[in-house]
């Protein structure tokens, strides 16, 4: 199978016209802090774009990025603009093909950009190989990924190594496709479902149980949509849904399984240009500037433990233990409606 997406993403696919579903397809529009940026790519580099989501967190300025299965380069070229000059950007992807457009147009990036060309590399290379690529461990402050973690068979390897590589306080932030149930066999096998980011999608509640065996004990849902099949596809797919979510990981020691109360509170201090008036960390917390915000201990680490903690004050310890936050429950985290239509971006 890993041939099979090769050849589907080197050969087959020549641009986003190519794709027989909107698995692949960013529908969300962009936010304004990456849009001008995505503005002055190269126009090739735009056509090969094949991710399902937006994986352009807050608060980069100044960090190591790792970009697992870059492909053409979209994402790793917006990321290299905004980390700035003192931030750096590594690409990884296992076809060749890609990668040549990718590095083919580094020269008209690091025009656009003035730094992109330095604080850019790209690697050919499995990603959940990094350790044969040299890449060492506590290395960088943001792994991203783009609708890939599900072509790569060996899932349990991408997120034990996506922990290795990344800081104390480090975050995995990346979009990929889920399935509300386990994959039948017989689709599984099917090379164009594969490729079409389907057959290879994680059941939503296994990629939760493999997040928290790798280390990453509360994974945080930023953002979903349904995905609409129509057609022959549908036929083949059955009565699986399928959905684009966007997850954050926190590589940090001691979370804890639940989102326990401890009495804790933040306060955005709206230093975040990108989120002036209101910083989202996930689907749940939307923390408006200068307001107390009641957190559980789970999210006041991942504020204060991280590359956030300069944009908040934070409120309380944790002597005092109130209980398990209502909420907390195990349903399906996804929105089985969809929201606004748009097409791939």
């Amino acid at each position: 199978m890993r041939e099979d997406v090769k050849i589907y993403y080197g050969q087959t696919l020549q641009s986003t016209a190519d794709l027989k579903t909107s698995a692949c397809c960013t529908a969300t529009p962009p936010p304004v802090h990456p849009r001008t940026v995505l503005a002055r790519l190269h126009p090739e580099v735009l056509e090969r774009y094949y991710g399902c989501g937006l994986i352009a967190p807050q608060a980069l300025e100044g960090c190591q990025v790792l970009d697992l299965g870059c492909g053409a380069g979209r994402d790793a070229y917006c990321l290299s603009a905004l980390v700035g000059e003192r931030g750096g950007v590594t690409g990884v992807d296992m076809t060749p093909e890609q990668l040549a457009v990718a590095r083919r147009h580094q020269a008209f990036h690091a025009q656009a950009f003035g730094h992109a060309h330095s604080n850019l590399h790209f690697l050919e290379g499995d990603i959940e190989r990094l350790d044969e690529l040299g890449l060492p461990a506590d290395s960088f402050d943001v792994l991203v990924s783009n609708c890939v973690i599900n072509l790569v068979p060996d899932k349990t390897r991408v997120l034990a190594e996506a922990w290795r590589v990344l800081k104390p306080g480090g975050e995995l932030y990346f979009s990929d496709v889920y399935a509300d149930r386990r994959i039948p066999a017989a689709l599984a096998d099917d090379p164009e479902l594969y490729g079409e980011c389907l057959a290879g999608a994680l059941y939503w509640n296994d990629f939760l149980h493999l997040a928290k065996a790798a280390g990453f004990a509360d994974p945080r849902l930023v953002e979903d949509r349904p995905i609409a099949l129509d057609g022959s596809i549908a036929e083949r797919i059955g009565p699986v849904r399928f959905f684009s979510a966007t997850y954050r990981l926190f590589k940090l020691e001691g979370l804890e399984s639940a989102c326990e109360d401890y009495g804790q509170a933040v306060i955005y201090k709206g230093t975040l240009a990108e989120q002036p008036e209101v910083f989202v960390l996930d689907k749940h917390h939307r923390i408006e500037r200068g307001r107390v915000f009641p957190v559980c201990g789970n999210t006041w680490r991942m504020l204060r433990d991280s590359r956030f903690a300069a944009h908040f004050e934070f409120i309380g310890d944790f002597s005092t233990h109130f209980g398990l936050f209502e909420g907390c429950g195990s349903a399906m985290p996804f929105d089985t409606t969809a929201g606004s239509a748009g097409g791939c971006c």
